[in-house]
């Protein structure tokens, strides 16, 4: 099982639709997929079409000890279950503030999950933050996805997630990796875009071995703007389901033929544009 935590605390880089429609690209790849919600404005649950409202239980329950995983998870399509979110989330960062052993809350409610319910990926959306709700995720992960896009701000805000993960990776998780870098929001035809992914490239490179981010690839898919994956969200669906010819999903498609092919050991084939 690969546990993969989808991070950055920048809103608007793509994270949550980076988490949905990876998920659901592995999802149609027959692989089973476990999509943890953990942004309270749960946008990622209403992404999918499933909208936690009245009596529907979600994370918030799991980390108030009221439901297992296994008793929040709802099936979104073939082969992908989402834990849901709702703004109740948000009081866990004050719930749980004297709380012992809050960081471990979520690593433990997975490994009951997966004793149960053996998945191929659980895939972690966090909220565009570095409180306790990303640190239960970084704790519970064994790698760390950071959408990115190629502005020079966005590479400033870069070092204070590197930061973040090697402290949990020093003091809650020993195993604790960042693996890849999705570049969104990526506009072909600027100089700019290259520039930064050049500067990346370079800093990588020369990163210290111990760090978490040593051999962090850059994932040859880029995720280029696309009217598509805005419109996905309004209809419930990913953009395959949405829009399935679209350059969202072609590029989507590509991101997730990469990430199966790095598992095998053979190089993707790069989509047609």
């Amino acid at each position: 099982m690969r546990s993969i935590c989808v991070m950055n605390q920048k809103g608007g880089v793509g994270k949550t639709t980076t988490s949905v429609n990876l998920a659901a690209g592995l999802a149609k790849q027959g692989r089973s997929v476990c999509l943890i919600d953990l942004d309270p404005q749960g946008h990622a649950s209403l992404h999918l079409g499933v909208d936690a409202f009245g009596q529907t239980p979600t994370v918030y329950d799991v980390f108030s000890g009221k439901k297992t995983l296994a008793e929040v998870k709802q099936l979104a399509v073939d082969n992908l279950w989402v834990i849901p979110s709702d703004l109740d989330l948000a009081a866990t960062e004050i719930e749980l503030v004297d709380a012992p052993g809050r960081e471990l809350i979520l690593r433990g409610a997975i490994e009951r999950l997966v004793q149960t319910q053996p998945v191929d990926y659980i895939i972690m959306d966090c909220p565009p933050s570095l409180g306790v709700l990303t640190i239960n995720a970084l704790t519970a992960a064994r790698e760390v996805f950071i959408p990115l896009q190629p502005h020079f701000l966005a590479l400033q805000g870069l070092s204070k997630l590197f930061e973040t993960t090697a402290l949990v990776k020093r003091r809650l998780n020993r195993e604790l990796i960042v693996s890849g870098i999705i570049l969104c929001l990526y506009e072909t035809s600027t100089r700019l875009a290259a520039d930064i992914t050049d500067d990346l490239m370079r800093f990588l490179e020369q990163s210290d071995p111990q760090a978490p981010w040593y051999k962090a690839r850059i994932f040859d898919s880029r995720i280029r703007r696309n009217i598509k994956l805005a419109e996905a969200p309004s209809f419930g669906q990913s953009i395959f389901d949405y829009a399935g010819k679209s350059s969202g999903a072609i590029d989507y498609g590509a991101l997730v033929t990469e990430i199966i092919a790095a598992e095998a050991g053979t190089v993707a084939q790069p989509a047609a544009a």
